[in-house]
């Protein structure tokens, strides 16, 4: 006789990549983040006036 599927273990598989592929894209979306906030920082220093399209992103 076959075993009996463990229904739990796959579903808790399929919640890890779920979670780690959510974890991937907000370490993306902050490393965008922090890229962005660098980028204008260096454009404070050096004394660049800073567009309000690129303010809008400072938050």
């Amino acid at each position: 006789m076959a075993r009996k599927p463990n229904y739990g273990l796959n579903r808790a598989d399929v919640n890890r990549s779920k979670q780690a592929k959510q974890e991937e894209k907000q370490r993306a979306k902050e490393a965008a983040v922090a890229e962005r906030k660098a980028a204008r920082e260096a454009d404070l220093a050096a004394g660049r006036p800073v567009s309000p399209e690129n303010e809008a992103d400072a938050d």
